[in-house]
């Protein structure tokens, strides 16, 4: 076999045709606004840093070392930046961390180490007005959080006696639009009522309107559900079973059978004033309000018999203050938000979130935001080439979309004065 040299040629071609959109977004201008501004002898912008970081994980790479090597070698020829070392980029990232908040709460003796970004936040949200999140419509947000298990300096153990931070993530469909990192030991559960009050007020400030919230029972807390019925429509919450909650659906007498796909269940709604034991203590009854319950009750394999109900059953309920959809309505759009578990899996697989490159709090939640915003990014981005690309669909994962998109062999020529990108494929795509 005989081989003849080439002049450069990258294998990432199909990344250009995503540089390009970046640019026609302006993304490049909102980085130098948003951002601080950098020294005049800097050879490198904020958008060639955070180009080519994003880079990474649009050619296949799942952490900045990756940039190093092949990557750099396939990337330096490219129109749309100029590469940086790793190095370069973990340096200022660094830069843009803020200290760490150090809180207590009033009945414990931990101390709970959060890092709250709101510059990167605010950029966040600006981008993902420039691609398409409406200050006209209503949305609904939700909310979660999830462990990311590590061994850096300063993570400490989770309840799942593991390591690790513990970010909470406001989500509004496939778009992440708050991020806040927390360490491990600071479940969902703790100073939830103070993260929830900094995303409403971000979100308040940038003009996004909320119609509906859910989350899981971490949020089933009296100053939470105030809190949210303040600034929210009509709000969704898993209610955590307690005897009070057992005792109110033990008199429920109109189950009617639904079909949960795999198995067949019992819903039911009753009204239900929730925190009264709460409220006894502290002598505010007047705080009582009381909420539509929406409850889905499935057979139990092992047929224990539950003590409050005399039933065999397992029960899931949410707590609404919507009485205008069906009880079957409820239960299935709560039941929506088990998407953003997956938005969770995309996220610690296709964008790093499993591969933090540093070893402190604060630094890694300048990452956290960076690898959110490209996740926001590809989502636009998968959502627009699918329209003008047969072979793509808009609910790819960037797996297949850099194998049928971004791996395209490809190398910039001049010709009459200008550059052109040559292609070497068969890719019809509508520029």
């Amino acid at each position: 076999m005989k081989i003849l040299n080439s002049s450069h040629i990258s294998p990432f071609g199909g990344l250009n045709f995503v540089l390009n959109e970046f640019n026609t977004l302006k993304i490049d201008k909102i980085l130098t606004s948003h951002l601080p501004l950098l020294p005049k002898q800097t050879k490198y912008s904020w958008k060639d840093i955070l180009y080519s970081f994003w880079s990474i994980y649009l050619c296949g790479g799942d952490c900045i070392e990756d940039l190093a090597g092949n990557f750099h070698q396939h990337l330096k020829n490219n129109r749309f930046l100029d590469v940086p070392s790793p190095d370069r980029i973990l340096d200022r990232f660094k830069e843009l961390s803020l200290s760490k908040d150090i809180f207590t709460t009033p009945r414990g003796t931990s101390i709970h180490q959060f890092s709250l970004h709101r510059p990167l936040n605010e950029l966040n949200i600006q981008i993902l007005k420039t691609i398409g999140l409406s200050k006209n419509e209503k949305h609904t947000l939700d909310y979660d959080n999830t462990l990311i298990f590590n061994n850096k300096a300063d993570s400490t153990k989770s309840y799942k006696t593991k390591k690790g931070y513990c970010p909470g993530v406001g989500i509004i469909g496939n778009q992440i639009v708050f991020v806040e990192n927390r360490n491990g030991n600071s479940d969902a559960k703790t100073l939830q009522y103070e993260t929830l009050t900094r995303m409403f007020t971000l979100l308040e400030e940038q003009h996004i309107k909320i119609d509906s919230f859910r989350a899981d029972g971490a949020s089933y807390q009296l100053n939470i559900v105030e809190l949210v019925s303040q600034n929210v429509e009509k709000f969704y919450l898993r209610a955590c079973m307690s005897g009070a909650l057992a005792k109110v659906i033990a008199t429920i007498d109109d189950w009617e059978e639904v079909d949960l796909g795999n198995e067949i269940g019992f819903r039911a709604e009753i009204a239900f004033t929730p925190f009264i034991r709460t409220l006894k203590r502290s002598k505010q009854l007047n705080r009582l309000k009381t909420y539509r319950l929406v409850v889905t009750k499935v057979e139990r394999d092992d047929k224990q018999i539950n003590m409050f109900t005399n039933e065999a059953y397992l029960y899931s309920a949410v707590l609404t203050n919507d009485y205008g959809k069906t009880k079957n309505e409820v239960a299935q759009f709560y039941n929506q938000r088990g998407a953003i578990e997956r938005e969770f899996d995309v996220l610690k697989n296709d964008f790093g979130w499993n591969n933090l490159p540093f070893s402190r709090l604060e630094q890694n939640m300048v990452y956290l935001m960076f690898t959110a915003i490209c996740r926001n990014l590809y989502h636009y981005i998968i959502t627009q080439f699918s329209k003008r690309f047969k072979h793509l669909k808009s609910n790819f994962r960037i797996k297949k979309f850099i194998f049928r998109f971004i791996t395209i062999p490809a190398k910039w020529i001049k010709s009459s004065r200008q550059y052109k990108l040559k292609i070497y494929g068969d890719i019809h795509f509508k520029t």
